[in-house]
């Protein structure tokens, strides 16, 4: 979303978040990637702020972060800037300010909603040198698996290492949505590297259906589960988090699940005021919460 800000020479560009609703490993492809199938749904918070205004002459990107552990040189906005410019020729003097509001090694997908929001934004002022949108995601998807979805930024089924997109419906509505983001990183690699210890040598195919009654089923959709390959590998290293997926199943949450490879976890419950007394009783918990009405 981008949004000008009252000054007008300075752009506010919002990045939101995603969720995987149900995200299967089915192993490892021959490129190195993982072949998954997963459920992507985009939600407005937490969401990074990226403050765009006029740069030094000559200079091109300069980038400042509110958050010093986030890398300047090797940053994906950084990256996108230079593929942009490299592909179109255009190289705009800015300077981005990335208020950086989703938490890293969450499952959120921040960095690859940045930028998403980034490419957006140097396509629309790049004029009659800008992309089309076929090549545009084509670009989105050489900087990193999400971007392509932030694009699209609808629910979408995703297969192969997670780019291949398929939007779909999903009726949410009498349905309160509630995410959990516990203060512990979960590096992405290592998640991975624990799955493939864990399973590769024995591999199963969780089906779509769950059995009838199981405790984490999707509600308004009753032939797709609430699923995640990561969490074993992950509750096992860090059985917080399986404490508070099961904080809110046993709070009345109608089904529960982490996010991408963790730490998020993300539930929906018909109920909304359960819903808000669970994310009260876990922000007592030091655990920052957000509640999406329907």
């Amino acid at each position: 979303m981008v949004m000008p800000t009252s000054h007008c020479s300075s752009t506010r560009l919002l990045a939101g978040c995603k969720v995987n609703i149900y995200l299967h490993i089915h192993g490892l492809r021959g490129d190195g990637y993982h072949e998954l199938t997963t459920l992507f749904l985009p939600l407005p918070s937490p969401h990074d702020i990226l403050t765009v205004t006029p740069g030094l002459s000559g200079v091109g990107l300069t980038l400042s972060c509110s958050d010093d552990t986030v890398p300047r040189d090797e940053n994906i906005l950084v990256t996108s800037y230079e593929h942009y410019g490299k592909a179109t020729g255009f190289y705009p003097d800015v300077h981005v300010h990335l208020q950086k509001n989703i938490p890293m090694g969450a499952g959120l997908g921040g960095g690859s909603s940045d930028a998403a929001v980034f490419l957006k934004y140097l396509n629309d002022r790049a004029g009659d040198s800008g992309l089309s949108d076929v090549e545009l995601t084509s670009m989105a998807d050489d900087l990193g698996a999400d971007v392509p979805f932030f694009l699209l930024s609808r629910p979408a089924w995703a297969t192969g290492r997670g780019d291949r997109l398929t939007p779909v419906d999903l009726p949410l509505n009498g349905l309160t949505m509630v995410l959990a983001c516990p203060r512990i990183h979960v590096s992405t690699a290592w998640a991975y590297k624990a799955w493939d210890e864990e399973w590769l040598k024995k591999p199963s195919a969780p089906p779509l259906l769950t059995p009838q009654g199981a405790p984490d089923m999707f509600p308004a959709l009753p032939n797709i589960a609430f699923y995640n390959s990561f969490e074993v590998p992950v509750f096992a290293k860090h059985p917080q988090l399986r404490a508070v997926k099961e904080t809110l199943l046993t709070s009345g949450a109608s089904g529960a699940v982490m996010s991408g490879s963790g730490a998020s976890l993300f539930a929906v419950f018909r109920e909304p005021a359960q819903a808000e007394r669970t994310a009260c009783r876990l922000r007592k918990k030091d655990i920052p919460t957000h509640v999406f009405p329907s």
